[in-house]
């Protein structure tokens, strides 16, 4: 990647894609993009698209998931793998098309 390459990071308020950012800019990379969930809502497919279409990114970073503690994630299995798939269905979805 060059420094200057438009790079899209989803998650970049979580563990590992804040870690990634912290460790991207730290080497120079100046074209991070990153969105907030209020900002672009990932498991709304055509808001990616949308997204997607007007940013343009060269490389995309996928570190976003629907997270909770030991007991939300026994108590809400389904609820969290059908929001985290949907996630990981458009980012990938469209990060291929364009």
């Amino acid at each position: 990647m060059k420094k200057d390459s438009k790079i899209y990071i989803a998650g970049h308020r979580g563990l590992v894609g804040s870690a990634i950012v912290k460790n991207l800019a730290s080497k120079g990379y100046t074209n991070l993009v990153y969105r907030t969930h209020s900002e672009l809502d990932l498991t709304n497919q055509q808001a990616v698209a949308d997204f997607f279409e007007a940013e343009k990114p060269e490389y995309v970073i996928l570190a976003a998931a629907k997270v909770g503690g030991i007991v939300a994630n026994n108590t809400y299995r389904a609820d969290f793998i059908y929001e985290n798939l949907a996630i990981q269905n458009n980012v990938i979805h469209q990060s291929y098309l364009h």
